[in-house]
Parts: C-alpha cells; sequence; structure tokens
C-alpha cells in the first residue's frame, strides 16, 4: 500500500513539474501562422509537448505590492507654506472622511498640483539685463588675455627719442648690381693672364648644316 502510495505521488509530482513547465513554455505555442518548435512541418506528427502546451495555460506575472504612501494631510502642506502667499481658511474641508463615490481625485493630489512650486519659462527664469552681464564677461575675458593694460602704448610715440637702427640690408646704398666687376674676394697675384677668359661657346656643326641636308616633302630646303 505505501509502495502505491509513494508511487502514486510520485506521478503527481512530476505530473505538476510538467504542467507548470508547459505553462512557463507556453509562449512556444505554435500559431496560425508560424508553427511552434515542436511542430515542425518537417515531421509526420507534432511533438507531445505540443499538445501539452495546447492544454496548459499560460502563467500569469505577479505584480509586486505597492506600498501606499502616507496621505499627506492639509494641515502639513500648509504647515510649509507661507501666510502671505497661501492664506489659510478658516474653515478646513474633511480630510478624515472617506472618499467620495464618482470620478473625484484624491485631495491630497489636489492640494499637491495647487501648492506645487513655480515653473517659470526660460524668459523669466533668465534675467532682463542677460545681453548686458555677457557682454561684461567677454570684455573681463579678453582683458585676461591682453598682455599689455594700455592697449596703444606699442604704437604711441614715447620712444621718439631713441635712434633709429638700420638693418645690415638697408643700410647698404641702393643700386643696381654691376655684373662681372663685384667680387667676394679678388686676388690679381694669382691671375694667370689680364685677360678673361672666353666665355663664348663655339656652334655645333649640326646646327650650321640645317636646311641644306635635310629635304621636306623631297625638296631640298
Amino acid at each position: 500500500m505505501k509502495e502505491r502510495e509513494e508511487k502514486k505521488a510520485n506521478l503527481e509530482r512530476e505530473e505538476k513539474k510538467r504542467d507548470y513547465q508547459a505553462r512557463k513554455m507556453h509562449y512556444l505555442l505554435s500559431t496560425k501562422q508560424i508553427p511552434g518548435i515542436y511542430n515542425s512541418p518537417f515531421r509526420k506528427e507534432p511533438d507531445p509537448w505540443e499538445l501539452q502546451l495546447q492544454k496548459a495555460k499560460p502563467l500569469t506575472h505577479r505584480r509586486p505590492k505597492v506600498k501606499q504612501k502616507d496621505s499627506t494631510s492639509l494641515t502639513d502642506w500648509l504647515a510649509c507654506t507661507s501666510t502671505r502667499s497661501f492664506p489659510r481658511s478658516e474653515i478646513l474641508p474633511p480630510i478624515n472622511r472617506k472618499q467620495c463615490q464618482g470620478p473625484f481625485r484624491d485631495i491630497t493630489e489636489v492640494l499637491e498640483q495647487r501648492y506645487r512650486p513655480l515653473e517659470p519659462t526660460l524668459r523669466v527664469a533668465e534675467p532682463i539685463d542677460e545681453l548686458k552681464l555677457a557682454r561684461e564677461e567677454l570684455r573681463r575675458e579678453e582683458w585676461l588675455q591682453n598682455v599689455n593694460d594700455n592697449m596703444f602704448l606699442p604704437f604711441s610715440s614715447y620712444h621718439k627719442n631713441e635712434k633709429y637702427i638700420p638693418s645690415m640690408h638697408l643700410s647698404s646704398k641702393y643700386g643696381p648690381v654691376s655684373c662681372k666687376e663685384q667680387f667676394r674676394s679678388e686676388n690679381p697675384k694669382k691671375w694667370i693672364c689680364d685677360k678673361d677668359f672666353q666665355t663664348i661657346l663655339p656652334s655645333f656643326e649640326l646646327f650650321s648644316k640645317y636646311g641644306k641636308l635635310y629635304s621636306k616633302a623631297g625638296q631640298i630646303v
């Protein structure tokens, strides 16, 4: 008897495991458009897991329980606000009563929307004299980059009494360069003759015979 009960319990346990596995893998079930992995078109018959998936129901995800925030009362909201901007009313609405039936918002949500901080636009949040401040900041950055505080001091006439020292290129006399007359170093003792070397080359014989030996279209030019 005990062995039968143990076998029965084991079978039930295995059946529960299969059922849970089928519910867990329910997304692998084949559809009308696309066959699943257990229903391959190359097989003659579908896998037994396909039938198991058809019988099983998909698992439902358990949503985590959201902790309800402690509802802030009206007195807490009025305590953090100033009496000038938000004057305290004489008769306050009842807070601890049950919410009215119907499409009404929660009182704390309404109070949060009413006493929320001001969110000004960009035009209101920026100062009016922003352009003036930006120009001053730009002048300050330019002043930091200056080498000399007096801007036109290098171009002023404070150094007129100093004597101008010309460079070597400007100290020489300007004029046309005389070719073959000026040399860097001349030593007449080493000259071979008084005359200069002849720099004219003799003409080539090929150029002197041009037009005499060559023909153009069978005629001597």
